[in-house]
């Protein structure tokens, strides 16, 4: 299998990586060359929690970009047992870009809901990378109504860089699929636990975000635009979405699963594997099992009518925020404020 694709600051691992392959290609390893090795392999592990413990916001969008990052359907074959797909809105088609189906997680039966991005170039362009239309809000809809008959949580895997923006899901109602997703999961009386695998992007990730419980894996990133487009906005009367006006809207808006904890908009994070899901697919399945696992335990027998004062109230205290000017105090400059941090 060849390596994943190198990013920037993955170099310096890079190279250490590739110094150990060599030596451990020696047949005939001396107790010297053993030494080097296990010294390598220390070095390596330090490397990797130094460059990947100090990602800003710019480079975790990269990796949770990385073309090898695991989506829905590798946890579903690492995370889940029993899985049966369940297809099509009951209106339109089936939009490729959203799974869903009934699985098992640690012997609880759940209906999952998962955004797919594709792998191949072919699956990709099927999955829209990702960008789902109405069709797929419609059909998660329509399962996880199921699953609230049934009486089974719901598990809901987020992965997109925003709702499809085409023309023709503007025609079939994107804007009101999305919308009736965000009332009607407010009020499914079933346990809802969310989790960012990848990119969150928008309303697109809204769409299926609705929940008890919210978490993010520690290099995925949650936001209401992406850098691009932020930068693509803000930035337009200096270049606009240049590379450099991209990384300065990633830093400013504060989106990566720290800010995200701090700032009170998801209950968890995720802790990677070091150097990133994309680098051990199983150990980072492994921590998304333990999370899911837990939250779901830990919803499922509160009461229909506190579950939803909870959710109710979680929402509600998202965006709290105090004007200073009113107060008599200089509002912060974008400068001052990303010091600030």
């Amino acid at each position: 299998m060849p390596p994943a694709p190198l990013l920037p600051f993955e170099r310096p691992i890079r190279q250490l990586e590739e110094k150990l392959a060599a030596l451990e290609a020696d047949p005939d390893p001396s107790t010297h060359l053993r030494d080097a090795v296990r010294a390598l392999r220390r070095e390596i592990r330090e490397k990797t929690r130094e460059v990947f413990g100090g990602l800003d916001a710019a480079q975790t969008v990269k990796v949770a970009r990385h073309a090898e990052r695991p989506q829905t359907r590798d946890y579903i074959e690492l995370v889940f047992d029993e899985f049966v797909e369940l297809h099509g809105d009951r209106a339109f088609g089936d939009d490729r870009a959203i799974l869903t189906g009934f699985a098992k997680l640690d012997g609880q039966r759940v209906l999952l809901v998962g955004q797919q991005k594709g792998r191949t170039l072919k699956e990709r362009t099927e999955c829209y990378y990702g960008c789902a239309h109405p069709e797929g809000y419609r059909k998660a809809l329509e399962k996880m109504r199921l699953a609230e008959k049934f009486g089974l949580p719901i598990v809901c895997l987020i992965d997109t860089p925003g709702a499809y923006p085409g023309v023709g899901a503007e025609e079939r109602g994107q804007s009101y699929a999305i919308a009736l997703n965000l009332r009607e999961m407010a009020r499914l009386k079933t346990p809802i636990v969310c989790c960012v695998i990848g990119e969150g992007g928008s309303g697109g990730a809204l769409g299926i975000g609705i929940g008890d419980h919210v978490a993010v894996l520690q290099f995925a990133y949650y936001s209401v635009i992406s850098p691009e487009g932020c930068a693509g906005i803000l930035y337009r009367a200096e270049g606009g979405a240049t590379p450099a006006n991209v990384d300065r809207a990633a830093n400013a808006l504060k989106f990566t699963s720290e800010h995200l904890l701090r700032f009170g908009i998801i209950e968890e994070i995720v802790e990677e594997p070091p150097g990133g899901a994309h680098r051990d697919h199983r150990a980072a399945a492994g921590a998304l099992k333990e999370a899911l696992g837990r939250a779901v335990r830990e919803l499922a027998d509160l009461p229909a009518d506190e579950l939803l004062n909870r959710r109710y109230e979680r929402f509600r205290r998202i965006g709290q925020f105090e004007e200073l000017a009113a107060a008599g105090e200089a509002v912060p400059t974008e400068a001052e404020a990303v010091a600030a941090e």
